[in-house]
């Protein structure tokens, strides 16, 4: 019987700078609470991070477009803004580089 051997290094993916963009924001977001829409923002943040999500990036960039929607009638920070403005960047090299979600 041979027994799972846990592995003692990971390879750095833009996948890990994804999920990072996305942390990144959420924690913008949940530590600068009170404009307009700044729950369903948190929302729709959590379900772009979830598993179901990742495993299909394709749904990513629709979730992207909500969260920036939001921020724009919330009247957010240019801070966050950026950080928007980032993760999109990460998600389109994202998409070029799994192209119909071909991870691995």
């Amino acid at each position: 019987m041979t027994f799972f051997v846990e592995p003692t290094a990971y390879e750095k993916t833009i996948l890990s700078d994804l999920q990072g963009a996305w942390s990144v924001l959420r924690e913008s977001v949940a530590g600068n609470p009170g404009f307009e829409g700044w729950e369903r923002m948190l929302f729709h943040i959590d379900e772009a991070m979830s598993w179901e999500i990742v495993r299909h990036l394709e749904q990513m960039k629709p979730l992207l477009t909500v969260v920036r929607n939001i921020a724009l009638q919330g009247n957010v920070s240019p801070d966050i803004m950026q950080e928007i403005d980032d993760l999109s960047e990460i998600l389109e090299e994202t998409l070029e580089i799994y192209p119909q979600n071909k991870l691995g």
